[in-house]
């Protein structure tokens, strides 16, 4: 399907130069910020206090984040957790205070809130274990909330989280080459590597420049944004080799220049299709989605661009040609036959 169709081939290649510079600016940049200013690492990674926490209403999720961020912790989570009455809250650590006092600090904020007192329950369980547990209590007896469980996220299981996520990261790139390689020529390979990272380093220099959280939903989003952009470009570089064998008298650039222009009514329906659900996650979503729309905004946007100009750009200035692509038969063709090509 295609909303539109340019007869003219729009000369992509002739300002691939100038293009790639402002790439490589963009990404210099990228990675000086990344060197000086770091990620901003969420809970997961750096560690912090977790607390579920119950309501006996559907929880008002924006109320209960305003009564938490007031405490001063900086970057906190908040989200449903299972049903409307249950949130999950995760809070980083602070210096001089223990995991403890952090949750017990959250729950009690949170009972105020709800014109509630913290006291002390004790109860035997059915197995006859004697349990102590902080409630909240209202005047009149009601319990607007109970405390479900509270635990201490270890920085070490950020550590591994951290290691896992950086190694997950390096194999795609590695499983994305050696598919690219088989399926096209090294040259290409090469060049849709370079795109991709190209695209992650950008995402990860935004994160730093405005410290924006890394959490490991914005980790997700960077994988995703990987195999989106590979698909680009695979786009591309499969309907070059189409142009090689269809017309045999074009030169690297002609051909390049003719598989992304035939190619724009495709991206245009795809991504913008998928930017308008990432989108909606960015304005409805919530906090909980915010900086996972954002890394697919960023990834989708200059996805398109790298897979155009950097992707195809480093392609043509690393020598590809027909022959890399066209594997002749020895069959005889009509010279005269603008179309002739030759059979794969």
């Amino acid at each position: 399907m295609e909303f539109f169709r340019i007869r003219k081939d729009i000369p992509f290649m002739r300002h691939v130069l100038v293009l790639n510079v402002i790439s490589f600016v963009t990404f210099a940049l990228a990675v000086y910020f990344l060197a000086t200013r770091g990620l901003h690492l969420s809970i997961e990674f750096v560690g912090g206090t977790l607390v579920e926490v119950q309501y006996s209403q559907p929880a008002d999720i924006n109320r209960t984040r305003g009564t938490v961020e007031k405490l001063g912790y900086g970057d906190v989570q908040v989200q449903t957790f299972g049903t409307s009455r249950d949130v999950l809250i995760r809070v980083p650590l602070r210096a001089g205070e223990k995991q403890s006092d952090s949750a017990d600090l959250v729950f009690k904020a949170l009972c105020t809130a709800e014109q509630g007192q913290v006291v002390r329950k004790e109860y035997t369980t059915a197995e006859g274990e004697q349990v102590s547990r902080p409630s909240c209590v209202r005047a009149d007896g009601a319990e607007p909330l109970v405390r479900k469980r509270s635990e201490a996220v270890s920085s070490s299981v950020g550590d591994e989280l951290y290691t896992n996520g950086a190694w997950a990261l390096g194999f795609t790139i590695l499983g994305i080459m050696a598919y690219l390689a088989v399926r096209f020529e090294w040259k290409f390979a090469v060049a849709g590597i370079i795109a991709n990272l190209h695209d992650v380093v950008i995402i990860l220099g935004f994160f730093a420049f405005f410290q924006w959280e890394f959490s490991l939903a914005v980790l997700a989003a960077i994988l995703a944004v990987l195999g989106y952009s590979v698909n680009e470009s695979v786009v591309i570089f499969d309907r070059v080799r189409e142009v090689f064998r269809k017309y045999r008298k074009f030169t690297p650039p002609q051909a390049i220049d003719n598989a992304i222009t035939s190619t724009i009514s495709r991206t245009v329906i795809t991504h913008g299709s998928t930017q308008i659900m990432v989108l909606s996650m960015l304005l409805f979503g919530g906090p909980t989605l915010h900086y996972f729309a954002v890394a697919l905004t960023i990834g989708i946007l200059f996805g398109i661009y790298s897979s155009i100009f950097v992707a195809a750009g480093l392609a043509m200035w690393f020598g590809v040609k027909r022959e890399d692509l066209i594997k002749a038969t020895g069959k005889e063709h009509d010279p005269n036959d603008p179309n002739a090509g030759a059979v794969v």
